[in-house]
This record gives C-alpha cells, structure tokens and sequence, in this order.
C-alpha cells in the first residue's frame, strides 16, 4: 500500500541521521583536542528543536501517533506513550542540558562541562539512532497493516495539509544544513 505519509517521516529520519552523524564527528573532534565549535552546536541545536521536534516529532505525534492510539487499542498506546513520546521527552532533556552545558563551558570553561556536552551530544545521537530505527522497522509499519482505510485517508489528508504548513520554513531548513554541514 505505501502510504505517503510514512514515506515522509522516513526521508526526514534520513536527514536527521545525516545530522547525527555530524554530532558524532563533532564529539571526536572535541576528544582529539579541538576547540568547542559554538557555531556548528548553535546552528544544530536550532535545526534539532524547529525541524528533528517541532516539524518531525509534532507529524509523528499529532497525527499518526494520534490516530494509531486512537484506532489500534492498548498495543499502539504502550508502544506509543511508553516507547516512543517518552523517547522524544529524553531527546529534548538532553538538548536542553547539552545547551546549558554549552552556555557554561563557553562563560567558565571548567573540563566537567566539556565532558558533559560530549555524555549529552551522544546520548542524543545514541538515543536517537535506536529510535529511529524502531519507528522504521516497529512503529510504522506497525500503523501502516492494522490502521483502518479510512483512517489512513485522515492520516494522508492531515500530513499533507501539515507538509503545507511546513513548506515555510523550507529555506531556513536548507540554509542551516548548509552552514552544519559547510
């Protein structure tokens, strides 16, 4: 069947793994005695919050989430509310403490911050690589055999008109992956 939607939330699980990756060099970089790259972390953490969340995670949660809790009864729920929202909530927490840590390393650079934004950008990566992986291969096609036709019409028509929306900031997406990936 294929469904459109699902297509879309794997290219952009593709971006943000290209994105991971460039964490990780980053993290390596810092281990081998480079200086702490401000720019690269700034420029990142502003794509993970308005593209990875609040494009990626806000389609996941407000509409295929929604409608397979809705629709598939307590399997969806657990898989849903226990596995992958609590997933996006770490993702957040580490970002917000890889920030602060960011914040104080660049204003007092004492080496524990140092470590600490290595532990916080890593398990981001870390956390983020296994879920993605469990959303391509469990959750999605989990939806896509047992949800009922006419959801998956709402689920198509919902993400199209969100795809809409997102088509805004489109520019801003493509500038900032070029200055990560400069």
């Amino acid at each position: 069947m294929g469904m459109k939607s699902i297509e879309v939330l794997v290219l952009e699980h593709e971006e943000i793994s290209r994105l991971l990756e460039r964490l990780e060099e980053e993290c390596v970089k810092i281990l081998e005695g480079s200086e702490i790259d401000y720019e690269f972390f700034e420029n990142s953490i502003e794509f993970i919050r308005d593209f990875a969340d609040r494009v990626h995670h806000m389609k996941e949660e407000d509409i295929l989430f929604k409608h397979m809790s809705e629709t598939l009864g307590v399997p969806a729920q657990k898989l849903i509310n226990s596995g992958m929202l609590v997933e996006h909530q770490m993702g957040r927490h580490y970002i917000t403490e890889l920030e602060k840590h960011l914040e104080t390393f660049r204003t007092q650079g004492d080496i524990t911050d140092k470590l600490q934004i290595i532990s916080y950008t890593m398990s981001y990566v870390n956390l983020l690589r296994m879920h993605i992986e469990k959303e391509n291969t469990v959750v999605y096609p989990f939806g896509e055999k047992n949800l009922p036709k006419e959801v998956i019409e709402k689920v198509e028509e919902e993400s199209t008109k969100r795809q809409e929306e997102d088509k805004v900031e489109e520019d801003r997406k493509e500038k900032l992956l070029k200055k990560i990936f400069r």
